[in-house]
């Protein structure tokens, strides 16, 4: 037996002890907007994840991060973040908000489950989580992958946190290989800690969209910063070769605004993508087909390696 082999059976075993189904409600925004201007007539939708605690139950209370797959659902790459987590006493929660919905993919549409939906259930299950008798609710963290790396990373964006109506901060944001490439009219983030990290090569999500919106943010004084890693392409922490994926979007000559009202703006006519049918002829406009992604082992392992340092610095410090 090879040792990726033992190790994905260990990673099973470990991932059928000590979990727990957390169930919430949530509701189906298609936008920022949506939940900016219209956030009480959207049905309810019951959304799950998994809660995992550390071996070490000694420890009653932990604290937390929740974490957010991609467009791919969640695959062994993010999986290996969380056992990460886990071996240093803090508890994780897998955020099941394709599962929730019947969906197993949004790659080449974006439109099934979006960015405020994802947004919407992560504070959702942070209200849900608040209760738990073995949870620090002033300790939990959010990292996420490419779609939820933009959750990830625009949770903090704070009118959108503000419509929703929750008291309760994440106390520390790690997108990894975000979109970017929309930027708020209101550049309002939280004033808790965000750090990117991004291939050099992503040609699915650009690294330099990233840099130009840290450097944005960052001029007006919100705790952000960006490792960009050499070499690298979208999904650098996988095992697998880079290959080209032919029905996925390349954003990487799309750049957008976002409204004060949560609308991201079609390039030229700035006209409202704020339906399905909008969004894919505002993305007819910008995006490519045929983005590349696969794993990096060098950027890898300073990815885990800066994703541990990280959860350390502002969960157990």
């Amino acid at each position: 037996m090879n040792q990726k082999l033992i190790f994905t059976f260990l990673l099973i075993i470990t991932l059928i002890q000590a979990q727990e189904i957390i169930n919430f409600k949530s509701a189906n925004p298609f936008s920022f907007n949506d939940i900016i201007t219209d956030f009480s007539n959207h049905e309810e939708q019951d959304v799950s994840g998994v809660l995992r605690l550390p071996d070490n139950i000694d420890n009653k209370v932990f604290p937390l991060v929740i974490g957010v797959a991609g467009s791919k659902g969640w695959g062994e790459h993010h999986l290996e973040y969380l056992k990460l987590y886990r071996d240093m006493g803090i508890a994780t929660f897998e955020l099941e908000s394709f599962k929730s919905r019947d969906v197993s993919s949004t790659v080449g549409s974006q439109v099934e489950v979006t960015h405020a939906m994802m947004i919407l259930d992560s504070y959702r299950a942070l209200e849900a989580l608040s209760n738990h008798p073995n949870i620090d609710i002033d300790n939990v963290a959010i990292t996420g992958w490419s779609l939820g790396g933009g959750v990830s990373l625009f949770s903090g964006w704070l009118p959108l946190k503000k419509a929703i109506g929750i008291d309760l901060t994440f106390a520390a944001h790690l997108p990894i290989y975000p979109p970017c490439f929309v930027t708020p009219e209101i550049l309002d983030f939280t004033d808790s800690p965000i750090h990117i990290l991004i291939g050099e090569l992503d040609n699915w999500v650009p690294a330099a969209a990233c840099i130009d919106l840290v450097s944005e943010l960052q001029n007006v004084g919100t705790n952000i910063d960006i490792t960009v890693y050499d070499g690298a392409h979208h999904s650098f922490d996988r095992s697998t070769p880079v290959i080209k994926v032919d029905d996925a979007y390349s954003f990487t000559d799309c750049r957008l605004k976002m409204n004060a009202e949560g609308s991201v703006l079609m390039n030229y006519w700035n006209i409202p993508m704020t339906s399905p049918w909008l969004q894919k002829i505002g993305m007819y406009f910008c995006a490519e087909r045929g983005p590349f992604m696969g794993g990096h082992p060098e950027s890898k392992k300073k990815a885990h390696l800066f994703a541990s340092n990280f959860m350390k610095k502002y969960l157990l410090d």
